[in-house]
């Protein structure tokens, strides 16, 4: 079983209440907006330090947004396709939300046909699954200061084999 903490939007800003939120996470994704590159650093940093699950270092997986610069595009690429352990996941910061994806994201989600759909951007936290694609999409919200967001959230979740189970949403104060 893997844990994974998903946020996003965080603007130049990480709450220091993340790292305890999601101390016993596995990975941690990011679905864009870091901000600078040292937002990402300070995860993987953070995570590492106040590790429960030994120790190691934690896996950072993430994609670029709009608002972040060469320091995180350099780094994080516009769209991640992957598997975690039997479950294909796409995650792109800009992807709308079941049905109404963005042009291009509805292309790639039609080539990828992942089962797990992350993205980020409109800073509304969304659990929704499409029934049409076969296909669970995610927005955690925004965990930044910046933007029209009333509640700041983050998602934590586990993958275990081709399950997706415990779905928690965080607020953070």
């Amino acid at each position: 079983m893997t844990r994974i903490g998903l946020i996003s939007d965080t603007h130049n800003f990480l709450d220091p209440s993340v790292f305890e939120h999601f101390k016993n996470c596995d990975e941690i994704w990011h679905a864009g907006d870091f901000g600078t590159i040292e937002i990402a650093n300070k995860l993987v940093e953070g995570f590492t330090k106040f590790s429960h699950t030994g120790g190691s270092q934690k896996r950072l997986r993430g994609v670029y947004g709009n608002i972040d610069g060469y320091d995180v595009k350099s780094v994080y690429p516009e769209q991640l396709v992957f598997i975690c352990e039997e479950v294909k996941v796409m995650m792109r910061h800009i992807g709308g939300y079941p049905p109404r994806y963005n042009p291009e994201t509805k292309k790639e989600l039609l080539i990828h046909k992942p089962q797990l759909f992350i993205s980020g951007h409109s800073h509304i936290l969304k659990i929704i699954y499409d029934d049409k694609l076969h296909c669970l999409h995610i927005n955690p919200g925004a965990a930044g200061k910046q933007g029209w967001q009333k509640v700041r959230t983050l998602v934590r979740f586990a993958i275990d084999g081709k399950e997706i189970k415990d779905c928690e949403v965080i607020e953070l104060m």
